[in-house]
């Protein structure tokens, strides 16, 4: 028996609103349509889905255990669906994703001389979509920084870079020619990700700046996101002791793609030497998860 992909869409949809009549409106589709659909998905299941009374609809354990398994399985499809879509329209186009900071101007430049006709495009991600933008093919690949969820993608280390303290202007720690990580722990973070109890929960970049010049925590970024954002209200200060940002190059590992493989030696071939320490081989450093 193949699961039909269209009665699982219909089945998230009425777990999601447990409401028959809201989900068909949402679906444009009749109730009793919607109801018919529902009952042959059971049917085909061999289980209770949804436990049904003149009132109330509720998820039965069955329904409960497609509902984990649904969303992931849509979510895959819908990534087939893109590739192939991709590739299809457009075969000689690459699009490379990268965070705030990551120059990659030069590797696009060496990747053009080599292959002329081949459009290539940069896209900027954040913390919290640079996998999935990889893995439903907005992006060919991207250069990413840790912490990254890796379940689909094959990574590969570029370089390390240091990290430094952002704070306000005013602060108590700004003149400091350095600091320790020590001096910063009674500060409050602003966090992308994993807030703990009384941090701030931030995005984006631009986020990070706009509550560090309010006065509302600090955070850390790496060197290279100092080199190019400058605020006469935002001071930078080196934390040598703070272990340096990785910089990767990620692509979806079921992905077999010429442009990908060619640009991944071109993107090796011209990444920085490390520069988290003075004057070291190419490193492969982990990020501090909790200061991302």
């Amino acid at each position: 028996m193949d699961l039909d992909l269209r009665k699982v869409r219909y089945f998230v949809t009425v777990a999601e609103l447990l409401h028959f009549g809201r989900a068909a409106e949402r679906l444009h589709i009749s109730q009793p349509v919607l109801s018919r659909q529902i009952r042959a998905l059971e049917k085909d299941l061999g289980a209770e889905l949804f436990v049904r009374d003149s009132h109330t609809v509720t998820l039965a354990p069955a329904g409960v255990q497609l509902l984990d398994d649904a969303r992931l399985l849509l979510a895959s499809a819908d990534a087939v669906r893109q590739r192939a879509r991709q590739a299809s329209r457009s075969p000689r186009r690459l699009v490379v994703g990268f965070r705030a900071g990551i120059v990659v101007t030069p590797a696009l430049r060496a990747f053009g001389a080599l292959h002329p006709e081949v459009e290539v495009k940069a896209r900027r991600v954040e913390w919290d979509d640079q996998e999935q933008l990889v893995l439903d093919g907005s992006v060919d690949l991207a250069y990413v920084r840790r912490p990254i969820r890796d379940e689909g993608l094959t990574l590969l280390p570029l370089y390390t870079e240091p990290r430094v303290a952002m704070l306000p202007e005013g602060h108590r720690l700004a003149g400091k020619q350095e600091l320790a990580l020590a001096d910063l722990a009674d500060e409050n973070w602003l966090r992308y990700s994993d807030p703990r109890p009384g941090d701030v929960p931030i995005r984006t970049i631009e986020e990070k700046f706009e509550s560090v010049a309010a006065g509302t925590g600090i955070t850390m970024v790496p060197r290279s996101v100092a080199e190019q954002y400058s605020r006469p209200d935002i001071t930078y200060v080196p934390v040598p002791d703070a272990e340096p940002d990785q910089v990767l190059l990620a692509w979806d590992s079921g992905r077999r793609s010429p442009l990908v493989a060619a640009f991944g030696e071109v993107a090796a071939d011209s990444a920085p030497r490390d520069r988290a320490r003075p004057s070291p081989p190419p490193g492969t450093g982990a990020a501090r998860r909790d200061m991302a």
